[in-house]
């Protein structure tokens, strides 16, 4: 594991422990990391003529650290808009899972101040599994399609 992974599992680890959190995820340059703490409370029943729940303090477990690449490389979203995987309706998809890309071909449009912008390969291989669907909101950054 790399220095800068350590550092940002350490900082993850830190933002969930100062804000009380029971878990946080991070993901950047195909790097995806998910820290989470198992609870601190645990819930006692106390005999007598009626259950009463009682909190029990205990002392927490380590924290449970999951950081992987991902199998995959995605084509990712240049822009904020609204993504079409047709250029109409009634119009074949640009890609389908299984087909082959190419480094420059369209892949998809996305929709930003009423203009269609269409939506290059970032990557070169096989479409492995689509990541939106059509018509729906899209974020600078947000991958679009997984390519084997």
């Amino acid at each position: 594991m790399e220095q800068d992974q350590k550092q940002s599992i350490k900082e993850l680890a830190d933002l969930l422990h100062e804000n009380n959190l029971g878990e946080i995820e991070y993901e950047a340059n195909g790097v995806y990391i998910r820290v989470s703490a198992p609870s601190t409370h645990t819930a006692v029943a106390v005999a007598g003529s009626a259950p009463v729940p009682a909190v029990v303090e205990t002392t927490p477990a380590p924290v449970v650290v999951e950081a992987a690449t991902p199998k995959y490389e995605t084509v990712d979203s240049p822009m904020v808009g609204v993504v079409y995987l047709s250029k109409d309706p009634k119009s074949e998809p640009f890609v389908k899972v299984g087909d082959t890309v190419s480094v420059g071909q369209t892949v998809c449009l996305v929709e930003a101040m009423k203009t269609f912008n269409p939506i290059k390969s970032t990557k070169s291989g096989k479409i492995v599994e689509i990541l939106v669907e059509s018509g729906s909101p899209v974020e600078y950054g947000q991958p679009l399609f997984s390519v084997a």
